[in-house]
């Protein structure tokens, strides 16, 4: 299995030579990884304009995922930017306006991308009692707001897997978006895995035109390594524009090390990947059952994700972290609600057998009925370009009703934003902002002025 860029940079390093080069390190191992650690330099190849190693070791993540792929060491956000702005080239083209529908439970990249990038937002709200992390998104409500819309939006953007683990009928969203003439986005940071089951879940299979995988959340990758991927079937602009679209926002420096941990996972996929997912599914599945029999609810689908609904266990998961914390046992996400376990096929089946365990040692209480404040019905009064771009202050959350919120006000995990900038904080906004745990927002300094 051919490893380009691994191979070059490995040879490289061995070759003793004189680095009249960035970086400023030298290859000096003062970490261990620095020889490794390398620039553009004759032979390495340029990401955004790649021709030699890259462009070999792209071609064959293609071949894996069955698309055109192309590599980001900046995680899925810059793939998302890339995204959006290769929508926005499709409506150009068209001669249409660059209205993006979008569910609700976006990363806040997506609204970063809005402001740097001008197009317009038609909101999907999410379900009643659903939490806000989640929504639901059905083909029926696709078609009824695209009938009572004056302008049809470009694309609908969706978040699958969500970050409680929730999946999306894409197959189905692809088919009524494709009918009404829209491209189907999906952010799968969450799923790169999905493409290795037995039966690809993976969002491209499954008719989206435009996906983005984080390799590093599910996939044996570096931090920041990541895959745009585009679909046979998209519009051909998306793919002549592609590089400059991640170009555009990515920085000039990128990681070689990301980039030898996104080479070197090829080789991983295409020989040994599939059975190990295969095993840690089926022991992850033995350790789901087994939760259920010691009174624990887990909700929501997603293979590879344990999403416990802490308060039905008479528990906070934030409580509920901090005692598997004390087991030795991290958490990926925890709120009042939920708490949230991410194993891998690296996942050993004595970590498992060790999550079991602390899990189970943990007394049972009467569950809490305390029900989340429902996610408030957005008062938008600008753009988030508009806010963004505006003066702001920063004010305790108790100052802050009636005023218009002007930055996203959620940390990342989960980075899913409760209100988004240019939408009034209204009383039911800041009941929902305090509940997850918000204690001051920055608003516009003075009333927006049309």
């Amino acid at each position: 299995m051919p490893t380009p860029i691994c191979d070059f940079v490995r040879k490289y390093a061995q070759s003793d030579a004189v680095r009249m080069h960035m970086p400023g390190h030298k290859g000096a191992p003062l970490l261990g990884c620095e020889p490794l650690d390398i620039t553009e330099i004759d032979g390495a190849d340029e990401l955004y304009t790649p021709e030699g190693i890259i462009a070999k070791s792209e071609r064959i993540a293609g071949g894996i995922f069955g698309c055109t792929t192309l590599y980001s060491t900046e995680g899925s956000s810059l793939c998302i930017r890339a995204m959006l702005y290769l929508a926005m080239q499709h409506a150009a083209e068209r001669g249409r306006r660059p209205l993006i529908l979008a569910a609700r439970n976006a990363h806040k990249t997506f609204v970063t991308a809005a402001v740097l990038l001008g197009f317009g937002i038609l909101w999907i709200p999410p379900q009643k009692h659903e939490s806000y992390l989640s929504c639901t998104v059905t083909p029926e409500q696709i078609a009824e707001i695209c009938a009572d819309t004056d302008i049809s939006p470009i694309a609908l953007y969706i978040t699958s897997p969500d970050y409680l683990g929730n999946v999306t009928d894409i197959a189905a969203l692809s088919a009524c978006c494709h009918a009404h003439d829209m491209l189907l986005i999906a952010d799968n940071a969450h799923g790169a895995y999905l493409k290795f089951l037995p039966e690809s879940q993976h969002p491209i299979d499954l008719g989206a035109d435009l996906c983005c995988d984080s390799a590093h959340k599910t996939l044996p990758a570096l931090t920041g390594a990541a895959y745009l991927h585009i679909s046979d079937s998209a519009p051909g602009i998306c793919r002549t524009r592609a590089k400059t679209a991640m170009a555009l926002f990515a920085s000039t420096s990128p990681s070689y090390l990301i980039l030898q941990s996104l080479d070197r996972c090829n080789e991983i996929l295409l020989h040994s990947f599939r059975e190990r997912l295969r095993d840690t599914v089926s022991l992850v599945d033995t350790l789901k059952s087994e939760l259920k029999a010691t009174g624990f609810v887990l909700k929501y689908s997603e293979p590879m994700k344990l999403t416990i609904d802490a308060k039905a266990y008479g528990y906070s998961g934030t409580a509920l972290s901090d005692l598997l914390r004390l087991r030795g046992v991290i958490c990926e996400f925890h709120d009042p609600d939920y708490l949230v376990l991410m194993p891998s096929p690296y996942s050993s089946p004595e970590d498992l057998r060790l999550t079991a365990d602390a899990l189970c040692a943990v007394p049972q209480k009467d569950a809490i009925t305390e029900a989340p404040p429902e996610m408030p019905a957005p008062e938008t009064v600008c753009t988030p370009r508009e806010a963004m771009l505006s003066a702001a202050v920063t004010l305790p959350l108790s100052e802050c009703t009636g005023r218009v919120c002007a930055e996203i006000t959620v940390s990342c995990p989960p980075a899913v934003p409760i209100v988004v900038c240019g939408e009034r904080i209204t009383e039911a906004a800041a009941r929902c902002l305090r509940y997850y745990g918000v204690t001051s927002c920055a608003v516009l300094d003075k009333p927006f002025i049309q």
